[in-house]
């Protein structure tokens, strides 16, 4: 009996004639692994929310640093401010009657409504009195908690919207929701009374409840991105535009597959991908069924764009209060200029010399079709450009040094500089080109309608539209997001630096005056 047996080998499966294995047991291996793997990926998500946790940290602890600065410089308040904080403070009051509306102010009071309510319960639970809680320090850093609630809703942003299949993802979402947050543009509006930080806060939200779906919830945030400034609207729109291109995507995608099966023959010519979307939108919008679906989807959204053209209609217009700096015109190269703000800042994503070889070959491969973009973009440039007043008169703004050193220099240096505008625009679209046809598509003209009619040339007008850009694209290589961080820090650096030490006078008035966006 003992010289029957056999020695096993170590690493042999142990087996027994006489034990039948079931199906159940075949899958323990399976089962282990699996174990195994979620218990890596709960470790991977645990070790990613310490990087957000250190990251929105620290962030928050050098913002209150620099709070401290800004306050210490800034006792009373400057350039908008002097509109907002009074407001502010009236309402605080209790004064909300429209004979105490500042007829200089030209946005909804959705800032100090929220500010009345983020500051009022601090003088009940503290025991502190108005003087304190409606002061400028307070009213100010109502804005550096909408900062922290940016950074929390970019973070969520970028899980939701960049695919989470790479090891490597969890790193780069939290460089680049720090990036966003430390944008320079927006950044440094945090520390001031202004409409940013707040419009920001709800345009982000009311984009995250629609990607999961919630768009009651979506359009009730983007009122009260509205409320904070009337063009966010748009951005509402984008939403519902959103849901649209997500459809649109799919149908098309069927009509794709269904074609291929079929073998049928394909337009051919210059604009052929063109003209079978334009045929596939005009069949898709003449069925009932494809636009009740769609109705159903974005009712919410419709229904506030109802509400908003009555604001119009009784109003007379988009703008309230000053309307006589704020007219609406058709000033083109405003795309132009959010073309190469966008370059300028996405720098190590939109330029490198495999991009210049690309556009270069494509060019010369579509010559016809550039020249032709060319030839338009010069003649939008000479009958469409704009210099506000502001833009002209207000030193205190970096676009006036742009605008005088680059642009006024030498008449002939905006046309010169058509090239860059083109080569940035398809740099833009170019990165954009894991998104659809359709998502672009409503991007384009959420992005053209908000910033072509503004007259005045003020990179704060960019700020959304380039967080937008910056959240669809795919998420860039480590390397590259922390030179993009770094740039921003040395940006941010400077800004507040020049702010806070190189003030100057005007000769005309006593007032210390500061550079800044």
């Amino acid at each position: 009996m003992l010289s029957s047996l056999r020695p096993v080998p170590p690493c042999a499966p142990i087996s027994s004639p006489n034990v039948k294995l079931d199906s159940g047991d075949l899958r323990i291996p399976h089962i282990f692994s699996r174990t195994r793997f979620l218990a890596m990926r709960a470790g991977m998500a645990q070790l990613e929310g310490y990087y957000f946790s250190a990251a929105l940290s620290c962030t928050f602890l050098v913002s209150c640093l620099l709070f401290s600065a800004f306050s210490r410089a800034l006792r009373e308040p400057y350039m908008d401010e002097i509109f907002h904080l009074p407001q502010a403070q009236r309402y605080c009051e209790g004064h909300f009657s429209l004979s105490q509306w500042d007829p200089m102010i030209t946005t909804l009071p959705g800032l100090y409504l929220l500010s009345v309510g983020v500051v009022k319960p601090a003088s009940w639970i503290f025991g502190w009195s108005e003087h304190v809680v409606c002061s400028i320090g307070m009213l100010r850093f109502v804005n550096l908690l909408f900062s922290v609630g940016n950074f929390y809703l970019l973070y969520l942003l970028l899980r939701k919207v960049q695919p989470r299949h790479k090891a490597a993802s969890s790193i780069q979402r939290i460089l680049s929701t720090l990036t966003l947050a430390v944008f320079p543009t927006l950044y440094f509006f945090n520390f001031l009374y202004y409409t940013e930080a707040g419009s920001m806060f709800f345009t982000l939200f009311a984009y995250l409840m629609c990607l999961y779906g919630n768009h009651k919830t979506s359009a009730l945030l983007g009122f009260c991105g509205f409320m904070f400034r009337q063009t966010n609207i748009i951005w509402t729109i984008f939403c519902a535009g959103n849901v649209i291109a997500q459809k649109l995507t799919e149908a098309w995608k069927t009509e794709l597959q269904k074609k291929k099966e079929e073998r049928l023959p394909s337009i051919k010519g210059p604009f052929s991908e063109f003209r079978k979307i334009l045929q596939f939108l005009l069949a898709y919008s003449m069925s009932f069924k494809n636009l009740s679906m769609l109705f159903l989807l974005t009712w919410p959204y419709i229904l506030l764009m109802f509400l908003f053209c009555a604001f119009v209609v009784v109003n007379g217009g988009i703008v309230i209060g000053d309307r006589s700096s704020h007219e609406a015109c058709l000033h083109f190269p405003q795309l132009f200029y959010f073309f190469s703000f966008t370059l300028f800042f996405s720098f190590p994503h939109l330029l490198s010399l495999k991009k210049i070889r690309s556009f270069l070959c494509l060019v010369w491969k579509r010559r016809i079709q550039f020249f032709v973009i060319t030839l338009v973009s010069i003649f939008l440039v000479w009958k469409f450009t704009y210099a506000h007043k502001y833009l002209l008169a207000d030193n205190r703004h970096y676009t006036f040094y742009v605008w005088k050193r680059v642009f006024q220099r030498y008449e002939i240096v905006k046309y010169l500089l058509v090239p860059v505008y083109i080569f940035a625009g398809w740099s833009i679209a170019d990165s954009l080109k894991s998104k659809s046809i359709f998502w672009n598509l409503m991007f384009f003209i959420c992005l053209f309608t908000v910033i072509v009619p503004q007259k005045l040339l003020e990179f704060r007008y960019f700020i959304l539209p380039y967080v937008i850009y910056r959240l669809n694209i795919p998420l860039p290589p480590t390397s590259r997001l922390v030179c993009e961080l770094g740039c921003y820090a040395v940006v941010n650096f400077l800004t507040f630096y020049i702010f806070l030490n190189k003030t100057f006078q005007w000769p005309n008035s006593q007032d210390i005056q500061r550079f800044m966006w």
